[in-house]
């Protein structure tokens, strides 16, 4: 299995909402990214649907830099 294909696995939530924002930011975006925001984005993904929806909605904030930062450009990329 690729490691985009693993990724896109890890993407299916149990929340249609993440499932379909997730999907589409690694179809258009996740090969843009560095070595550095994809790690962050493989940490984000180890979230509960519940905290990674609220990081989502701006309710709660990432634990680190890199995933504050990946957490605005997907805000960002659904905003387009």
């Amino acid at each position: 299995m690729s490691e985009k294909a693993r990724i896109r696995w890890l993407c299916r939530r149990g929340m249609k909402e993440l499932d379909v924002l997730l999907e589409r930011f690694v179809n258009s975006d996740y090969d843009s990214l560095s070595a550095a925001q994809h790690e962050a984005f493989v940490n984000l993904l180890h979230y509960e649907d519940p905290d990674l929806w609220v990081l989502f909605m701006g309710r709660a904030e990432a634990e680190t830099p890199e995933q504050a930062e990946l957490v605005e450009r997907i805000r960002e990329f659904e905003r387009v």
